[in-house]
């Protein structure tokens, strides 16, 4: 992804929400050369560093006139019923509306625009506060080709970009890397207690758990190798590894639990989905 899509795009896009997941896009697309005179930005809670953006041209909270050559939704699933019509208002015929809601399907955000509406439905996830998230996309068969590329830089502005063509795969997508982070910090927080109860201080059990994770991410990101073979690697025969991992891959352990819980994000992401 290079900033040059961004420095010449042309039009208006309007962002629906500027909280966490809305405001690293919008610092993404900002850092990648997208002119601050061209967004408009619709958050009731704007912070200051949202206000401050005004001064750069960024239109806050404008009166809905003209069309939008696109609309990024950034709002609460919950929020949407509320939210669409005023966004419906700011779409024309050559509107691409691009969606990070999650479990608001493809199917209910055509019905909130006009028929033969370009729409991409998208999940990302927290690190991309950072640049370092992840974003699965899928696009209805209005999306030109231009359209799915300027999606994919405006997904890039965050981390990496991934597509696929059935949306339904969403929900597995979302029970992952949307919901991913959670998990991991949960293991950094079990890490942590497991640490003190072995006797370490608190201050250094935490950093413990913390560089020993990211650095371990930071490896696997790196690394050739699959996750398995980094794992025996580490693990000797017989060796401190081996005797913890007798517990985290025996019956009912680690893998079974992610498995189950995996399954049940899945499921609740249906069920929002209505």
């Amino acid at each position: 992804m290079t900033s040059r899509t961004l420095s010449t795009f042309n039009g208006q896009l309007v962002l629906a929400g500027a909280g966490k997941m809305g405001g690293a896009m919008l610092k993404g697309w900002l850092a990648h050369g997208l002119n601050p005179k061209k967004l408009a930005v619709l958050e009731p809670q704007p912070d200051k560093a949202l206000a401050a953006l005004v001064r750069r041209g960024l239109a806050l909270n404008p009166p809905g006139r003209g069309k939008a050559a696109v609309i990024v939704i950034a709002v609460k699933p919950q929020s949407a019923p509320q939210v669409m019509p005023a966004l419906g208002q700011r779409a024309g015929k050559s509107t691409l509306v691009l969606s990070i809601m999650a479990g608001r399907t493809i199917g209910f955000l055509e019905n909130s625009f006009s028929s033969g509406t370009a729409v991409v439905r998208a999940m990302p996830n927290l690190p991309a506060a950072i640049g370092r998230g992840i974003t699965v996309a899928v696009a209805n068969r209005k999306v030109s080709k231009a359209q799915r590329a300027l999606v994919d830089d405006l997904l890039a502005a965050t981390g990496a970009v991934e597509w696929v063509e059935d949306e339904r795969l969403l929900d597995a997508v979302t029970a992952v890397s949307g919901s991913g982070p959670a998990y991991v910090f949960l293991l950094a927080e079990a890490l942590t207690a497991a640490a003190i109860s072995a006797g370490l201080p608190a201050p250094l059990a935490d950093r413990l758990a913390r560089e020993t994770i990211a650095g371990a991410g930071e490896l696997l990101r790196r690394s050739r190798l699959n996750a398995a073979t980094l794992r025996q690697n580490v693990t000797s025969p017989g060796g401190t590894t081996a005797a913890a991992l007798d517990i985290l891959m025996g019956p009912g352990g680690f893998e079974t639990l992610m498995t189950t819980a995996i399954a049940m994000a899945t499921r609740r992401s249906r069920e929002l989905a209505g």
